[in-house]
């Protein structure tokens, strides 16, 4: 986990300047490592180069704006820093199976629709839960995303004060992943949070007894952030049962989240549970509530 902290700060610098000449050299550089060095570093966190994150996300940002603006192909090409349209066309058809304007007229039926669909909040794998969830929504998201067509995100509709939250969660069985070391990762980006949000994990047993747990309580996100990585790593334990994970919004505000992964590390990688403390007293203290706390 030693270089998660230089790898966020390297990705808001990416995401700061992806309408400008990024080269392997200088975002090295500005990192303070050597361009060999911090290439290892990132490809063995992020799970890509950073040619290709930066490649990724201006992709990403250009099928928005194919969708959602009348810009000319060959102007969305050179502002994201294709050397050509020919040279943006074939690396958007690789990614998105079509080429540019292609996928800008067949998606149109999306967008026509997109009233529809967001009103139909349902996401396949995903559910929403929580302390009030019939005062937020979840759904997919096609125009703010950091990969692909589409993120999921979980938005404040009628919350009354900063007490009420919800989860756009999942669950499945533990049975395959006991004994091992996991990491769960995400992107994430958030808008007006006023209180808290964050992504989740905990693994329970048969008895629903909490096992290992990191809901991000000690590092949470407010505010209005942008497109950034953030990481759990806990341990499965022999009795586990049951893993459930997600993203939880506290208050008022929206958070997203896209390229959730889930991956075995090694023990050399340290977990982030959040230790419980059940140490257990010889005897009974402060019956009369005399004492002070020193």
């Amino acid at each position: 986990m030693k270089y998660e902290d230089v790898i966020n700060q390297t990705i808001t610098y990416i995401e700061e300047h992806l309408h400008e000449l990024l080269t392997m050299e200088d975002i090295a550089d500005w990192a303070g490592f050597s361009k060999y060095h911090f290439h290892r570093i990132f490809q063995t966190t992020v799970g890509m180069t950073i040619t290709e994150y930066i490649r990724m996300r201006r992709l990403a940002n250009a099928s928005v704006d194919l969708l959602y603006t009348d810009e000319r192909i060959l102007d969305i090409a050179l502002y994201y820093h294709f050397e050509s349209q020919e040279a943006f066309s074939r690396v958007f058809k690789k990614a998105y199976h079509l080429p540019p304007g292609k996928y800008r007229k067949l998606m149109s039926d999306v967008l026509k629709n997109k009233e529809e669909s967001y009103m139909d909040n349902q996401v396949k794998g995903w559910f929403l839960s929580g302390s009030d969830p019939f005062n937020y929504e979840m759904g997919m998201d096609r125009e703010v995303v950091h990969c692909g067509k589409s993120s999921g995100y979980l938005k404040a509709k009628t919350v009354i004060d900063s007490s009420n939250f919800a989860t756009m969660m999942q669950q499945f069985k533990a049975d395959k992943f006991i004994g091992k070391r996991m990491r769960l990762s995400c992107f994430l980006k958030t808008k007006d949070v006023d209180t808290f949000s964050g992504m989740w994990m905990r693994v329970d047993n048969a008895f629903d007894d909490v096992l290992q747990f990191d809901n991000m309580s000690n590092r949470p996100i407010k505010g209005t952030t942008q497109w950034n990585r953030y990481t759990i790593v806990l341990d499965v334990p022999s009795e586990s049962s049951v893993i459930s994970f997600g993203v939880i919004l506290t208050g008022q505000g929206i958070i997203w989240a896209d390229q959730f992964r889930f991956e075995e590390v090694d023990k050399n990688v340290a977990t982030t549970n959040l230790e419980i403390q059940t140490e257990l007293l010889d005897e009974p203290v402060n019956l009369s509530f005399e004492e002070e706390i020193s």
